[in-house]
């Protein structure tokens, strides 16, 4: 138990750079006060000893304002940032070395007995008020952007952004290749990238489907210059009754 403490302690000055001193992290941090509870409520759970293990975890959950059911599966130099709002219920298994910011929630879709909680696996980083939701798993590495709601599995190393969430960039695209990618601010905008594609086409076809000066419809270009997608050439309307894109 104070074996984990130890790693529990030692990870945070690793990914928040506002820690100073052990003595501030034991201390004023409700992320470490969270899971040192937790953990001793796992081994009541692990033993049968039910209402013990929810006691505690009720208890906990007064003080620093995260709710981790007992029967939840916690691994190694696991960080809660700030701790505010996270839920974490009871068939969820967090592996080695996963972060979650304030708001996070690893819920479940069903009333069903049975696993119904998701699965992170190691090295996964969760932005504030994401919800992950269901069985699910996401995989090693991977990153779910803030305010995220994701239902479906996520592969290994990828980032997921949006509700509902999209895979929107691997490993291999980030800012940051190696360690913990903390650059949230760096994610994409799927959805608004789709719209500023939209409003460019647009642009396009009225301009294509206007008379120019000289009585001849002017050409949209094939590419997007949002997305540098190629485009297929769209036909004059006087030439045919179907616009293609």
């Amino acid at each position: 138990m104070f074996a984990l403490l130890r790693e529990d302690v030692a990870c945070v000055f690793q990914r928040d750079p506002a820690a100073r001193t052990t003595w501030e992290v034991i201390t004023t941090y409700p992320g470490v006060h969270a899971l040192f509870w937790h953990r001793l409520a796992h081994v009541m759970w692990g033993r049968h000893w039910r209402f013990p293990a929810r006691f505690v975890s009720f208890f906990a959950r007064m003080f620093t304002q995260v709710d981790i059911h007992p029967g939840a599966t916690i691994g190694r130099r696991f960080f809660i940032d700030h701790g505010c709002g996270v839920v974490i219920g009871e068939t969820a298994e967090v592996g080695d070395d996963v972060t979650l910011y304030h708001g996070v929630t690893l819920g479940g879709v069903s009333w069903n007995a049975g696993k119904r909680h998701p699965t992170l696996c190691d090295g996964v980083v969760v932005g504030a008020g994401a919800k992950i939701l269901g069985p699910i798993t996401v995989g090693r590495g991977a990153r779910v952007g803030a305010n995220s709601v994701v239902i479906q599995d996520v592969p290994d190393s990828m980032t997921v952004v949006g509700i509902p969430g999209r895979v929107v960039l691997p490993a291999n695209q980030r800012r940051t290749q190696h360690g913990i990618d903390l650059d949230h601010h760096l994610m994409p905008d799927p959805v608004g990238k789709a719209i500023a594609c939209l409003l460019e086409r647009i642009a396009h076809l009225e301009q294509q489907l206007g008379v120019t000066p000289q009585g001849e419809a002017a050409a949209a270009p094939n590419d997007c210059a949002t997305c540098g997608d190629i485009c297929e050439p769209v036909v004059p309307a006087s030439r045919t009754k179907r616009i293609t894109h």
